[in-house]
């Protein structure tokens, strides 16, 4: 009798452990095709003191195995103090797990993903609290001052060459900090239930599905939870992310050719502009061979009558496949400009 209780404690004991490792790590089922690129959009005016600005994402609908577009939005902070860490995708070595985001006293990691307006990969640079009030930077919110007084000005200066939405595997290779893991195990709260709504609005409007927009969500960015229509959500064409949508090499724009090297030495200059040239034949190539073989995967499913299904998860590798060159490329051409910039440098009429 004392045997059986005791096996029924330890099996009690090592269920709640259980709940308590999935409440706390808050990773859902990994999905095999990555997330689409993050479309760049304008931010709504925060419609009042104390509301959060929290960013759009690709979240994922498992019942119609598609992504959808969570638009960003303002939130009302469920606690002083309390600022939001971003939900991510992230590689777990057999797929793209999603990880849940949450409230707490310390932004914690999400992914290193740069999803613009504070949240550029790591913390949080929109504001902060102080006396238990929320200050808003103003170079990076739009705020209207007349109406909201608690608010300060410092620049920030942020690179996004691409926009990735996912970490690891081809992605962004960002490792959490002490601190942002510390903020995980500490105290704090998943999703208000105004954002639980958001997200099921998104899911049920067809417009914010990938298989529909191909990247180019019919909302963006909404100025209050769930506000899909009423004037004040933002649409792509109104905001910075009206271009076309990167899905295929094809797509991507043509970068403008760095400046000519001026080193004040002839020869270097040459050698330069040597490396620059090289390089940029070979992204030319390499953007030319991807394509092609896109090319001929459109080809095939054609002649395969490929169904709706197949035709979209086609799309989205395709345009992870994009992402990962896109982003390569920037790295290398950044890699020569700093290899380039570090040499010495040597006067010019020297013989």
């Amino acid at each position: 009798m004392r045997f059986a209780f005791l096996a029924r404690a330890v099996l009690l004991a090592v269920a709640m452990l259980a709940v308590s490792a999935a409440a706390h790590a808050q990773v859902r089922v990994a999905v095999a095709i990555a997330p689409p690129i993050l479309p760049v959009y304008d931010q709504p005016i925060c419609p009042g003191d104390g509301y959060l600005w929290t960013p759009g994402y690709w979240d994922y609908d498992y019942d119609a195995t598609d992504y959808f577009w969570v638009p960003g939005t303002w939130v009302l902070a469920p606690e002083v103090g309390f600022l939001w860490t971003p939900p991510w995708w992230g590689w777990n070595g057999s797929g793209f797990a999603f990880n849940v985001g949450y409230w707490g006293p310390v932004v914690g990691f999400y992914g290193g993903i740069n999803y613009g307006f504070g949240y550029f990969g790591h913390g949080y640079e929109g504001g902060r609290w102080d006396g238990g009030h929320f200050f808003y930077n103003t170079t990076i919110n739009h705020v209207n001052v007349n109406v909201i007084h608690n608010v300060y000005n410092t620049r920030i200066d942020v690179r996004n060459d691409t926009h990735v939405s996912y970490n690891g595997h081809g992605g962004i290779d960002a490792r959490a900090s002490r601190e942002e893991e510390a903020a995980a195990r500490d105290r704090h709260v998943g999703p208000v239930a105004a954002q639980t709504e958001h997200v099921q609005a998104a899911r049920s409007d067809p417009q914010q599905r990938f298989s529909a927009n191909h990247g180019r969500p019919g909302v963006v960015a909404t100025a209050r939870p769930g506000e899909f229509k009423g004037g004040s959500e933002a649409r792509p064409g109104e905001a910075a992310g009206g271009a076309k949508p990167v899905v295929h090499p094809n797509d991507i724009p043509r970068g403008e050719r760095p400046p000519a090297p001026n080193t004040g030495n002839a020869k270097l200059d040459k050698k330069y502009q040597q490396q620059q040239d090289k390089l940029q034949a070979q992204q030319d190539k390499e953007r030319q061979k991807l394509q092609g073989q896109q090319d001929r995967e459109h080809q095939q499913a054609a002649r395969q009558k490929a169904d709706d299904n197949r035709n979209q998860q086609m799309e989205q590798r395709h345009q992870q496949q994009t992402q990962q060159l896109q982003q390569r490329h920037a790295e290398q051409r950044q890699q020569l400009q700093q290899r380039q910039s570090a040499a010495p440098r040597g006067g010019g009429g020297r013989r």
